[in-house]
């Protein structure tokens, strides 16, 4: 007679479910293991913190010119539109290069819950490029003081409207990269993405004057033109233009744009296949 020997029943081993700190501390090690982006932070920095160098040595009239236009010099145009774009640019890559490249798919399998990846990747984003913004931002001021005080033209962090300049232009980094993230998310591919965030944050803008209400609205309602009224440190003038954008309303801009982008990517990206 022969007996049959019992089997014991297993119970499947499940992995506890991935925890928040778990997807940042994942999106942190994916961010600094490519070796462009401090290349990439480097070389933007180093380009900002040069404008400004060279816009504020090239302002002849800022010793004897009124104190309330002197600040300006710190934040040109051109050093922070390069900023703009690279921190949009980079933010959408974030999302893009893991879509072209499938990662996504083994991101989604391995965590099922997509808002949160999306979440993670937004908050990492942001502060990564909070830090950056704030090193450009105070880099560009300290410069800019220092040029302007050979001149015996410097000005302190107290005086009307700088302080909100350095904040302003600090967050503007972040502010584009989470944009270009939620875009990223939104549009899936990395050409029509760069395409999408260069047009919206820099091109758009100058389409639009402040001549009449729905246009001045429009201007007004874009990322980069509420940042150049944040930076402005004097009041426009009564009567000097036909609408004008306040201060509220340029932050306000700045909390609405990043807040609805990445928002519609959470939304999106729960619904639709990766």
């Amino acid at each position: 007679m022969t007996t049959l020997a019992s089997v014991p029943l297993t119970t499947p081993v499940t992995a506890p479910p991935a925890r928040f700190r778990d997807l940042l501390a994942s999106e942190w090690i994916k961010t600094r293991s490519l070796r462009s982006t401090p290349w990439t932070i480097a070389l933007t920095l180093l380009f900002v913190i040069g404008s400004t160098a060279v816009a504020t040595l090239a302002d002849k009239a800022a010793p004897s010119g009124p104190a309330d236009f002197r600040p300006y010099d710190a934040y040109p145009p051109a050093g922070y539109w390069t900023l703009i774009l690279v921190a949009s640019s980079m933010g959408a890559l974030t999302v893009v290069s893991e879509y072209s490249s499938g990662l996504i798919r083994t991101t989604t399998v391995a965590v099922p819950a997509r808002g949160s990846v999306v979440l993670a990747k937004a908050a990492v984003t942001a502060a990564l490029w909070t830090a950056v913004g704030t090193a450009a931002s105070t880099g560009s001021f300290l410069v800019s003081q220092a040029i302007l005080d050979g001149h015996h033209a410097d000005f302190p962090i107290t005086h009307p409207g700088v302080f909100r300049a350095l904040v302003a232009s600090a967050l503007l980094a972040p502010v584009c990269a989470l944009v270009g993230l939620g875009l990223g998310v939104l549009l899936r591919h990395a050409a029509g993405t760069m395409v999408t965030s260069v047009f919206t944050l820099v091109m758009l803008p100058p389409m639009f004057s402040e001549s009449s209400r729905w246009s001045a609205d429009i201007k007004h309602a874009l990322v980069s033109d509420a940042w150049n009224r944040l930076i402005q440190t004097w009041e426009p003038e009564p009567g000097s233009l036909g609408y004008t954008a306040t201060v509220p309303g340029s932050w306000i801009v700045y909390t609405l744009w990043p807040l609805i982008t990445v928002t519609l990517a959470v939304l999106v990206v729960k619904r639709r296949d990766v």
